[in-house]
């Protein structure tokens, strides 16, 4: 196996729960996340040889999975509106409070704008404001009122 193959593999062995989870903050449908995240590697393939190291890998992942998602997104919106395909796919079963309490914050967070969404996955992944602000292209002191601003707005629709 050649050394890029190598490399590329262990990056998706060691961050493919992180590429998930940034593509799983953008649907709600499992075949579109599954979508993404396929979309995610091709693009982490291709910007393999661009990645110079100029910040940490983590970074870097988290960037074009973000960016691969927002254009998705972006494009979606364009699309004319198709009518969905019903689905039995239910990725919370559990009827119990907790389990409600967290399908209500990802309803709330998915009506969010797609940088504030991101901000907010990224701050849930206990990334610093720094690195939040590398990720997105803000200062660290933006996220900081950012994200003051997107939790008064998630409290103002309980």
């Amino acid at each position: 196996m050649e050394r890029n193959e190598k490399e590329f593999e262990h990056i998706v062995q060691t961050h493919k729960t992180t590429i998930y989870t940034v593509c799983y903050m953008f649907s709600k449908d499992e075949e579109e996340v599954n979508d993404l995240f396929q979309d995610t590697l091709v693009n982490l393939w291709k910007g393999m040889e661009s990645f110079k190291g100029n910040c940490k890998i983590e970074t870097w992942i988290y960037r074009v999975a973000l960016n691969t998602c927002i254009t998705h997104d972006r494009k979606k919106k364009r699309a004319r509106e198709r009518i969905p395909l019903e689905m039995e796919a239910n990725l919370y079963q559990d009827q119990d409070a907790e389990s409600r309490q967290v399908q209500i914050l990802h309803n709330r967070i998915g009506k969010l704008g797609l940088i504030d969404r991101a901000i907010v996955l990224l701050w849930l992944e206990d990334l610093s404001y720094e690195e939040i602000g590398q990720i997105v292209g803000i200062t660290a002191k933006h996220v900081g009122v950012k994200l003051f601003r997107i939790k008064e707005l998630l409290k103002q629709e309980s």
